[in-house]
């Protein structure tokens, strides 16, 4: 029963990828193209140069952070919608200091990064205030501060900080050199944000696994009763997580202004809060470390395909379509190994009760 068990799992494990492919296929032939023109077409431009694979690896950057995050409000059962509005906060407290601050690189970019922590830090506590005093659910409060933070943003774009010449869509005046993330020679990945990346990973995954803080955010996840029956401090607990994963947000959005524009922009975001949120329901607060290769596939897959639009004249939201394919095949599966897992407990509770009868 055991190597069957095994054998399921193994199955279920790997079952979304077939998925995936058959979904996407469907919709390609369809559409008229052949899909595995389509596949090479993504992989080609995605991973053709050194060029290409350094913009997937900086592309990934802020997905992993801000995923990680959201792991940390995913195991207290929250749905930390606000993401966006925190990397925005981030990247304009970075900037505040980029401009500010006539220090050297070393430590201008190191208050940067603490800059961009506290800013989305910030933000992501005022969901949680609306959340546990407002009365407001995380998803519309979130929501709200999306477009809050979307509109301080462009204020101060077009009024302080507008350049010489007059404001513009383009951004801010560039950052001195002191405030740009160093890059790995001509290519535009920062070593520096990988490193962080693949820090926070590592941290979530501690904290979420080894400690009581991560326990106790789990045991919020399953209920205000189950919290309040282990004496866990519910309110404290739920504002901390939605600072934690602000804080990593903003983090992102010092990275974006800091690394990838070199000032900050009025959509500085991106949506990568919302891509964040696919990669996250795919790896669940269980699994943290699965982050960085969730949001690799996803970060190759948008630097790739607009290849579908040079070479086969298709729209490159298609690859937005294969990412979207993965989180509903990974969710499909997920189900069916619940109901799977439901159906085991009834026939073993019927078999139990059985065997008490002829007893």
């Amino acid at each position: 029963m055991k190597h069957n068990d095994r054998w399921i799992n193994l199955l279920m494990g790997i079952a979304p990828i077939p998925l995936t492919l058959v979904f996407t296929s469907l919709i390609l032939l369809a559409m008229g193209a052949s899909p595995w023109e389509a596949y090479r077409n993504i992989f080609n431009g995605a991973f053709s140069s050194p060029e290409k694979v350094a913009d997937v690896f900086a592309a990934c950057v802020p997905l992993v952070l801000c995923s990680a995050g959201l792991a940390i409000t995913f195991a207290a059962g929250q749905w930390n919608v606000g993401v966006e509005g925190q990397i925005i906060l981030g990247a304009i407290f970075a900037t505040w200091a980029a401009r500010t601050l006539a220090w050297p690189q070393v430590p201008l970019l190191a208050a940067m990064l603490l800059a961009g922590l506290l800013g989305g830090a910030l933000w992501g506590s005022f969901a949680g205030l609306l959340k546990v005093f407002g009365k407001v659910h995380e998803i519309f409060g979130g929501l709200g501060l999306n477009y809050l933070a979307q509109a301080l943003a462009i204020w101060l774009i077009f009024n302080p900080w507008k350049p010489a010449g007059g404001a513009t869509m383009s951004g801010t005046d560039l950052f001195p050199e002191a405030a740009r993330m160093p890059h790995l020679g001509h290519l535009r990945v920062a070593p520096l944000a990988v490193v962080l990346a693949l820090i926070a990973v590592a941290l979530v995954t501690f904290l979420l696994r080894g400690t009581r803080w991560g326990l106790e955010l789990k045991a919020l996840g399953k209920g205000f009763v189950s919290a309040f029956t282990l004496g866990v401090p519910a309110t404290p607990r739920l504002l901390t997580a939605f600072a934690a994963c602000g804080g990593m947000a903003g983090i992102a959005g010092t990275i974006l202004c800091s690394a990838r524009y070199i000032r900050m922009i009025p959509a500085i975001s991106g949506g990568q809060g919302y891509l964040a949120l696919l990669v996250a329901l795919i790896s669940g607060s269980s699994n943290p470390q699965w982050i960085p290769f969730i949001a690799f596939f996803f970060a190759a897959a948008g630097v790739g395909s607009p290849q579908l639009e040079y070479n086969m004249h298709l729209d490159s939201s298609l690859g937005g379509v294969l990412e979207a394919s993965v989180v509903l095949s990974v969710m499909f599966v997920s189900g069916w190994r619940v109901l799977l897992a439901r159906k085991r407990s009834q026939a073993a509770a019927l078999v139990s009760a059985e065997q008490e009868v002829t007893a």
